[in-house]
């Protein structure tokens, strides 16, 4: 369980779930599958479990780790602690009731401030009336070219006391894209040896809209072959604004 993170807009990770497929065009190059063949080369027993097995095909198999749900407890100092990066919690194949374990673990530490991020943003909308929803729970929705617009829609529905998109990696332009009910944009290119390049005027654009709206816009990457390849600064400057509701987060 990782104690820090290298991805600029969190502190840690906490994985109580692992595994995931490909559901949209943003999954292509996913780094956490090919991640995920590494730490089962090197022995990482999480990746090792019986039906977890690392394939050639389009996933990696969904695992649910219930010794991991006290992790965080045990964290003492506060953390941002970006949830389920090697997986998404609203996959069909991890149950509500774990999703409420997940979120009772989370309004048990209120310390901690948690992003949660999801393509199945339609699942989510599903379960979100049978969900308790603790202050401090940031939920977000990828949203990486026009076609997945529509996963805005499914989060402005929920609860959350912050609501974020990620267009990461971003593959096409967002025009049109509507901010209404969203607290948070992070942008950013894909990295990896066949990373798809991003126009600046996409990124470019989305800040715009971004600032116009009075939302906090943050730009991770620009990407290439590896993450930092490119930097991240855009136009001279490094954007990395938060919404005010978060702990402390090393910038």
């Amino acid at each position: 369980m990782a104690q820090s993170s290298s991805i600029e807009w969190t502190e840690a990770t906490w994985n109580p779930t692992t595994g995931c497929d490909k559901i949209s065009a943003g999954c292509d190059n996913c780094y956490a599958l090919k991640l995920a063949g590494r730490l089962k080369a090197m022995g990482q027993a999480r990746y090792q479990l019986d039906g977890n097995e690392i394939t050639s095909g389009p996933g990696f198999g969904v695992t649910l780790h219930p010794d991991s749900l006290d992790v965080p407890l045990r964290w003492a100092k506060p953390r941002v602690i970006f949830v389920n990066s090697m997986s998404d919690l609203f996959h069909a194949k991890v149950p509500l009731s774990y999703v409420q374990d997940v979120f009772a673990t989370i309004a048990a530490t209120p310390r901690h401030t948690y992003q949660v991020l999801t393509k199945r943003a339609s699942r989510l909308a599903r379960l979100a009336d049978q969900l308790d929803w603790p202050s401090n729970l940031w939920m977000g929705v990828s949203v990486e070219s026009q076609d997945q617009l529509k996963r805005m829609d499914h989060l402005r529905s929920v609860p959350a006391g912050v609501r974020f998109i990620s267009a990461e990696p971003l593959i096409g332009p967002l025009d049109g894209i509507n901010l209404d009910g969203i607290h948070w944009v992070i942008a950013g290119g894909e990295s990896g040896a066949r990373a798809r390049p991003v126009d600046p005027s996409w990124v470019r654009s989305l800040r715009d809209v971004a600032n116009d709206a009075g939302v906090p816009f943050f730009f991770k990457q620009w990407g290439g072959h590896t993450p930092k390849a490119g930097g991240r600064t855009l136009d001279g400057r490094l954007w990395s604004e938060y919404p005010e509701q978060r702990s402390s987060v090393a910038v």
